[in-house]
């Protein structure tokens, strides 16, 4: 990375500018590369101070310097003039991703995913800070000085420093302070993809703004241009977005975007270097600042500048250009034949010559007779197999995709959701739970859904839940909705049990009602003489219908009951006379 700048105290300006054109290479397998720009060559070698990959090198103020961190945990500190550790200490629980030196050179940043300032002098800890996410991908002080000039500096209280992570839209901004409660970003500033590379121009005024330069991987730039005073709730957007393209005029029509690899401020902090195009061969172009437009689109031909030519012979074979009455051997199957640089008549009469025997198939035959239909390869019953779904799983909570979310989670089956939750990788299992915890809040069909995946998680993951130092307050949401449900057991049961017996009362009348009335009436009514009961019954009928009669039939009546009497008399049954006479009747 950038070799020390600030080497002016030394008084022998022929070991500083010696020591000012060494660039030092982090390696994968942890060692460190001391290069030489200006001899171009390998000045020395750095070993024995990290066991796996180099993630972080930056130079100290001082001369003979360097600080490295790596996977393994740790920082060191190198002398590179003998070469050797002069310090090591372990800084985190997970890799460290990056350093950032403070401005005086006594303090140090050291960030994985949460943010340490490290004291040099006696190696311990200064201050912690939330950090982000994900690993730390960049660190720099944006201030030299405090703010508020009134209180005394002590060389790192009041300063600003910038932090971008991984995956992270997000570039936060911190400030440390004298108390020790504030751990968390004093603002931060919004970009349209990861960042991956960050410059910005150094405030040392304090009216002075600090302008802000990201790079994202989208190829895009951001510029921010903002005075650093304090909390801000918001995140805050760019002031202007460059992007290039190509004119489109020749034989594409459409534009297309270039993109844009790195940019860095010029000394006069009016200026940028953009670099963009191609990585083997970058393009490099100094713009003016001008940021009264949001949005600039540069119009750039970078076909003609990257031409790259592929008739470059790629291989160090040469072919050599005989007649074709020459007949060249070639070792291997026979029909093999050597790619000759023939006149035109001479392919032709070789291939006059060829049998209809000796043809063979091309390469591109071969592999199209290899080729497998992917289409016709399926899975049984149509579904993804759960590695597929564990893949699923952790794109829709990397990025936050509810359609990816709602087929995964779904689904109903208990053996799927068991592997699926076997074989997702461990840092999702938080988003997870923040995910399902989200859910139960809903609608009583999908909480109940959601309790299957949380019974997964529990049973396969608690080893590993047990083992985060913040595992109350990330599951503080889930605690309260499980308590208020229980709470409201006992209510519901009781609730449920007298709603069930009404319900059952209410059906129970519904189906007699809906039954159907016999018809009570006879079709045939036989009267045996002997029924004094019946003749009773048909006496008081007969007295109740009286009323209602005329007087022809009155004079009727009288007619037949002299007649009844004079049966009477004979017969000697009195009692079953007015039955048979309304009978009769």
């Amino acid at each position: 990375q950038d070799g020390p700048q600030r080497k002016k105290r030394k008084s022998e300006v022929t070991e500083v500018d010696k020591q000012l054109d060494i660039l030092a290479i982090g390696t994968a397998v942890g060692s460190i590369l001391l290069y030489s720009t200006v001899k171009g060559e390998l000045q020395s070698k750095l070993d024995g101070g990290h066991d796996n990959k180099v993630n972080c090198v930056r130079w100290h103020q001082e001369n003979c310097c360097l600080y490295s961190c790596s996977e393994d945990k740790h920082i060191v500190e190198w002398n590179t003039q003998t070469c050797k550790v002069k310090c090591k200490w372990k800084a985190d629980n997970s890799s460290v991703s990056s350093l950032c030196i403070s401005p005086d050179g006594k303090m140090l940043l050291s960030a994985g995913r949460t943010i340490k300032l490290w004291d040099l002098e006696t190696k311990e800890v200064y201050r912690h800070f939330t950090g982000h996410a994900t690993s730390v991908s960049s660190l720099t002080f944006t201030t030299v000085k405090p703010m508020n000039e009134n209180t005394p500096f002590d060389g790192i209280t009041g300063l600003y420093f910038l932090s971008g992570a991984v995956h992270d839209r997000l570039l936060s901004v911190w400030q440390i302070r004298s108390d020790r409660k504030e751990k968390n970003a004093v603002m931060s500033f919004t970009v349209t993809d990861e960042p991956i590379f960050i410059d910005l121009t150094v405030s040392e005024v304090k009216e002075e703004p600090v302008k802000l330069a990201a790079v994202c991987r989208d190829g895009q730039l951001h510029l921010f241009e903002h005075i650093l005073n304090g909390y801000c709730k918001k995140p805050l957007t760019s002031n202007c977005t460059i992007q290039i393209a190509t004119p489109g005029n020749n034989e594409d029509s459409t534009p297309k975007p270039v993109p844009i690899l790195a940019a860095a401020f010029c000394t006069d902090k009016q200026s940028l270097l953009l670099v963009y195009g191609n990585t083997l061969q970058p393009i490099i172009e100094r713009v003016s600042l001008n940021t009264t437009e949001s949005h600039v689109c540069l119009i750039r031909d970078v076909h003609k500048v990257l031409a790259l030519k592929a008739d470059v012979a790629v291989t160090k074979i040469k072919t050599p250009v005989v007649n074709s009455d020459t007949k060249v051997l070639v070792p291997g199957i026979p029909g093999h034949s050597a790619s000759i640089k023939t006149p035109l008549s001479g392919k032709e009469k070789n291939k006059s010559k060829r049998k209809p025997g000796d043809t063979e198939e091309s390469i591109e035959d071969r592999l199209g007779a290899l080729d497998i239909d992917v289409s016709k390869v399926k899975t049984p019953g149509g579904l993804p197999q759960t590695d597929s779904f564990a893949v699923l799983l952790v794109q829709g909570l990397e990025s936050n995709d509810s359609d990816i979310l709602n087929k995964v989670l779904n689904t109903r089956k208990e053996t799927l959701i068991k592997n699926t939750v076997a074989r997702m990788p461990i840092h999702a299992v938080i988003p997870l739970l923040h995910e399902l915890t989200k859910r139960l809040q809903g609608n009583p069909y999908s909480a109940s859904q959601m309790v299957r995946w949380l019974k997964c998680v529990f049973t396969l993951h608690a080893s590993y839940l047990s083992t985060l130092p913040d595992l109350i307050p990330q599951l503080g949401m889930l605690y309260q909705l499980m308590e208020s449900r229980v709470k409201t057991l006992q209510k519901l049961s009781r609730l449920h049990g007298r709603l069930f017996l009404l319900v059952t009362q209410v059906a129970a009348s519904e189906a007699v009602q809906d039954v159907t009335e016999v018809n009570q009436t006879a079709k045939l009514v036989y009267e045996d003489e002997s029924s004094e009961e019946g003749s009773d019954d048909e006496m008081i009928a007969d007295k109740d219908s009286d009323e209602n009669w005329d007087e022809d039939d009155e004079k009727e009546e009288q007619s037949d009951e002299q007649d009844m009497v004079v049966e009477k008399e004979i017969n000697g049954d009195s009692d079953l006379e007015p039955e048979n006479e309304s009978e009769e009747e």
